[in-house]
Order: structure tokens, then C-alpha cells, then sequence
């Protein structure tokens, strides 16, 4: 009797998970006309839509939430890939550059996704509200990963998007679900990740203070002794919770914010490639042109003109 009961609760729950993707679907198509990225009333909340699967676009992303709603998609981080679908979320902790590509989509059954920017002092304040310590130097885990979301995270995050047909209750109660949802990650399935994030003192808090570092500085010179030591860690200590936080060296991730930059100004700001070697920090303009061949399978011009006429 007691198996029996429990196969019917496994049933419900799937049926319920069911129905509030559903719902989430239908929201999501409401909210968006066409595809690429939509913004909503909620200003850390966005929608992703694609009807088509997508070759790959390149960026470096800030802490976020992402629920896939429909289709799948495959995200790449140095040289690890991250498959995910319906019924998974990606959390990324620190700022890193990915790219990603659609790899099931349909105009019938489009690929969507909600994507919430973290908000990290909220995060902060409610770890030191939960009580979780601070003191010790934990081993850092990586800054990107997906899992598993369960009925209570996905119950939370249609309220929240259902906050879109009544908006004048967005700016009361949206604070307060957000800060639900920001609970629900700090108990879930990934909750020894994203509490280091919010914990004052901890290892991956201080590489990610170095990767805003390096992100300001990109273009200058790179010491990883003085860089360790800004956020006072020994150089070796910093390499390896560097890797291990973002799966590439200080010199791998510093190079990758270079030639997104490069490209980014080639394509919107007309810059040659010569030029733009040396506003990124190449001081060879052919070890610029091996390097943005090798991430971007393609010579600067030949890319940028791919680009355009896509």
C-alpha cells in the first residue's frame, strides 16, 4: 500500500511539473514577438526565444539565473560543455565568457528561457541571515553548472512571471519573490556553490573579485603574483581556485576578454584589425590574428564579414 501511495505522489508531482511548464510556456510566447533576448517590467527578469537551432555567439556573462522552458541548449566554457533543457537551470556564480548555441528548436515549439540577473548583495544578506559561516577557506567549486529544477523552484519562478499580467503589484512583490527564489538556490541542489558566492571571506568571492579586476584591466599586462596579492592570496592558492572556478588560467580568461572585445569593436565600431590588436593589448598584430582564429574559427575580416551577412 505504502509503494502504491508513493507511485501516485511520483505521478502527481510529474503531472504538476508538467502543467507549470506549460503555463510557463504560454507566458513566455505572450511576452515575446520574435526571437533573440526581451527584457520585461521586472528589471533583473528577461525572456530568450529562439525558433531555430543557432550557431554559437560568444559573450562574457554576469551572475545569473537561467530556467529552460522548451528546447535545449548547450553552453561552452573553455573547453567543458554544458548541455541543458527543459526542466534544468544553469546558475552562473562570476562573470566568465561562454558561448552557447541552440541545439533544439522548432517555429511550432520554440526554445525558451527565462534568464534572472543575481542580484549578489541580496544574495550576501540573506546567507549572513541563514547564518552560514564564513570563516573557513573552502575548496572553490566551479562558477557555472547545471541542475535539476524541482517543483517548489519552478512553483516560485511562475509566480514571478505571472507578476507580468498585474503589473502594478511588480514594484511590492516582486522584492520579496525574488528573495524567495534567491532562498530556494541557497537550499537546493547547488547550494554549496552559490552560498561561497555570497559568502564574505570565501575563495570563490575572491576570484571573483580578480575577475572584475581583470575585466577592468584586460588590455594592460597581466602578473598573477600581483594580481593574487590584491586579493590576498598566495599565487598558487589563486591559480588553482582560479581554474577551478572558471576552468582556465588568469592568462586563458584575459585572453578570451581580449578578442571578445576585438570583435565586438570590428563589428559595431568599424575598427580594422591592426587597430584593434593594439586597443585590446596585442602587441603583434599576427599572434592577434592565430589567437581570434583559434576562438572564433575564422580570420578577423573573414568573421566580421561572416558576421554581417549572416
Amino acid at each position: 500500500m505504502s509503494d502504491q501511495v508513493h507511485s501516485m505522489i511520483k505521478i502527481s508531482n510529474s503531472d504538476v511539473i508538467a502543467n507549470q511548464y506549460q503555463e510557463l510556456a504560454t507566458l513566455l510566447i505572450r511576452h515575446t514577438e520574435g526571437n533573440g533576448l526581451h527584457s520585461t517590467a521586472i528589471n533583473q527578469l528577461s525572456f530568450g526565444r529562439s525558433d531555430a537551432m543557432s550557431s554559437a555567439t560568444y559573450s562574457v556573462d554576469e551572475p545569473r539565473f537561467t530556467l529552460i522552458v522548451q528546447g535545449k541548449k548547450e553552453m561552452l566554457l573553455g573547453e567543458e560543455t554544458y548541455p541543458y533543457h527543459a526542466g534544468q537551470y544553469q546558475v552562473l556564480s562570476v562573470a566568465l565568457p561562454i558561448s552557447g548555441c541552440v541545439v533544439e528548436a522548432t517555429p511550432d515549439k520554440p526554445c525558451l528561457m527565462l534568464k534572472l540577473s543575481l542580484d549578489l548583495v541580496q544574495l550576501c544578506d540573506l546567507v549572513a541571515q541563514m547564518g552560514f559561516s564564513s570563516a573557513k577557506q573552502e575548496n572553490s567549486v566551479r562558477g557555472l553548472w547545471v541542475s535539476n529544477a524541482d517543483a517548489t523552484l519552478i512553483e516560485c519562478v511562475l509566480r514571478i512571471v505571472k507578476l507580468l499580467e498585474t503589473p502594478q503589484d511588480i514594484p511590492i512583490l516582486a522584492p520579496v519573490m525574488l528573495r524567495e527564489l534567491y532562498y530556494r538556490l541557497l537550499v537546493g541542489e547547488q547550494s554549496k556553490a552559490v552560498r561561497q558566492i555570497a559568502t564574505s571571506g570565501s575563495s570563490m568571492q575572491r576570484i571573483a573579485s580578480a575577475i572584475q579586476l581583470i575585466k577592468a584591466e584586460f588590455n594592460q599586462s597581466l602578473r598573477i603574483e600581483d594580481l593574487a596579492n590584491r586579493v590576498k592570496m598566495s599565487a598558487s592558492s589563486f591559480h588553482q581556485h582560479f581554474k577551478q572556478v572558471t576552468s582556465m588560467s588568469p592568462m586563458q580568461y584575459q585572453k578570451q576578454l581580449r578578442l571578445l572585445e576585438a570583435r565586438r569593436l570590428m563589428l559595431t565600431e568599424d575598427f580594422d584589425a591592426i587597430a584593434t590588436a593594439h586597443q585590446v593589448g596585442y602587441e603583434s598584430p599576427s599572434q592577434f590574428s592565430r589567437e581570434y582564429s583559434r576562438m572564433f574559427g575564422a580570420p578577423p575580416i573573414q568573421d566580421i564579414q561572416r558576421l554581417r551577412t549572416a
